[in-house]
């Protein structure tokens, strides 16, 4: 099948919360979900075909089900499936981290680093995150801060609204605030160094764990410029508004709201994943056809052709 839904791994950090059951309709036991990741063959949590002949397998044997021209020309241009996508809840604000990039990571950590992308989905008022430093910072005056606790005094702290777009590349220390649900669209990785963490213990007691040395090593800091909007004008094709949110050479992403039918050519060089924001409607190629619904994910074979989309809905749609 050209296309398939898939459901989530679920994570119950302890700075989750139940926006992603109460809101998204995500079915699971745990009493917090911090992260359910919709679109990933990582092996700490993969996703699942829920449709179809191939129902209960797993993303990655999916894929070797299908062969890996199902990825596309530009997938298969990485060692690793090149992009995880999650639905994110911080009830309460993540610590202060930075990812590393590819050679650095690929290096120390046997995976890909992780360059990201947030879309705010929702918000509480004044909500806000960190971006970044708000003035050049050398690595001794970085060291010093977090040793002495006043490392938030030189990390840019930016007011957040729903719709807002962050490009959070590899380097950047970052962190989501409390009271923010967010879309993140990334690298196939899982490696967090963790710098400053208010002093939180995990379910073991135990202070978690922090990573300072490796983060002085990867760390961009000079600030960073940024309006944090979507980088491309919105285009309206028939019942259709698209805009671009953010592209590179890992993945680019769009946001579309929908009020009738569209198509969507899913050509030779990269699968497709959709992620629905809001409302339902119906997916259709090459005679299948899916219902889909708020919080659903679906994959798009490469090569698939013309796609028919029909609702009252918005989503993100994601390729390489």
């Amino acid at each position: 099948m050209a296309i398939v839904k898939l459901a989530p791994a679920f994570k119950d950090y302890l700075w989750g919360g139940t926006k992603l059951k109460e809101s998204y309709g995500k079915k699971t036991d745990l009493d917090i979900v911090a992260e359910s990741w919709e679109l990933s063959t990582h092996p700490d949590g993969e996703s699942v075909v829920t449709t179809g002949p191939y129902a209960g397998m797993k993303l990655s044997e999916y894929v070797n089900a299908l062969g890996k021209d199902c990825l596309g020309t530009k997938g298969n241009a990485f060692e690793f499936f090149p992009i995880l996508i999650k639905f994110i809840d911080a009830k309460q604000p993540l610590s202060i981290q930075v990812h590393p990039d590819n050679e650095y990571a690929l290096r120390v950590e046997k995976e890909y680093g992780k360059t990201e992308m947030w879309y705010v989905l929702d918000c509480e008022e004044g909500a806000s995150l960190y971006f970044g430093v708000n003035k050049e910072v050398t690595k001794e005056e970085f060291a010093r801060r977090i040793q002495d606790g006043t490392l938030l005094e030189i990390l840019k702290k930016v007011p957040v609204h729903k719709g807002d777009v962050f490009f959070i590349k590899a380097g950047t220390i970052h962190a989501i605030g409390a009271g923010i649900q967010i879309c993140e669209i990334q690298q196939n990785s899982n490696t967090t160094y963790r710098v400053f963490d208010y002093g939180r213990v995990g379910k073991d007691g135990k202070p978690r764990e922090l990573h300072i040395e490796k983060a002085i090593d990867v760390s961009n800091l000079s600030p960073i410029e940024s309006d944090f909007k979507p980088c491309g004008p919105q285009t309206t094709d028939g019942d259709a508004k698209t805009v671009m949110l953010a592209t590179c050479d890992l993945f680019t992403t769009y946001e579309t709201t929908l009020n009738g039918s569209t198509t969507l050519n899913v050509d030779k060089e990269s699968f497709g994943s959709i992620v629905v924001l809001e409302g339902a409607g119906t997916i259709e190629n090459n005679g299948e056809t899916l219902t889909f619904a708020k919080g659903d994910s679906i994959f798009i074979a490469a090569n698939s052709g013309e796609v028919k989309i029909t609702g009252n809905c918005q989503w993100i749609y994601s390729r390489v």
